[in-house]
């Protein structure tokens, strides 16, 4: 392999790897898109809002608006959890958020039903 890939913008390790699209750092776990990475904050970048219509960005913390049932859970997540260290992804069928939620584990949330503390 002649072609060198970038560090990790996070934690500057130079054991980055390709997986699919994006770019994974081993040691943090960051995942990044290279071809955002030329622009980082560009303003056609699609940013993500929350309930109430403030942007979010990765690290914010988030409040959950509505109750929402879980699969495998009994209990599901109330209404007025709060979700630390969120991180925006492009995921499926509208779930934008990545993050871990204290009982349940991790997984991922619309941002239509959060609220930025």
């Amino acid at each position: 392999m002649t072609e060198t890939l970038p560090p990790c913008p996070e934690c500057s390790s130079e054991y980055t790897y390709e997986m699919s699209p994006l770019l994974v750092c081993p040691e943090c776990g960051h995942e990044w898109d290279p071809a955002s990475e030329a622009s980082p904050g560009a303003a056609g970048s699609g940013e993500i809002r929350d309930a109430v219509g403030n942007v979010l960005a990765d690290g914010d913390t988030v409040t959950v608006v509505k109750s929402l049932k879980v699969k495998g859970s009994a209990t599901g997540i109330k209404a007025g959890t709060k979700v630390r260290n969120i991180r925006l992804v492009n995921g499926v069928d509208g779930h934008d958020i990545d993050c871990r939620i204290d009982g349940i584990g991790p997984m991922q949330l619309k941002s239509s039903v959060v609220k930025k503390v």
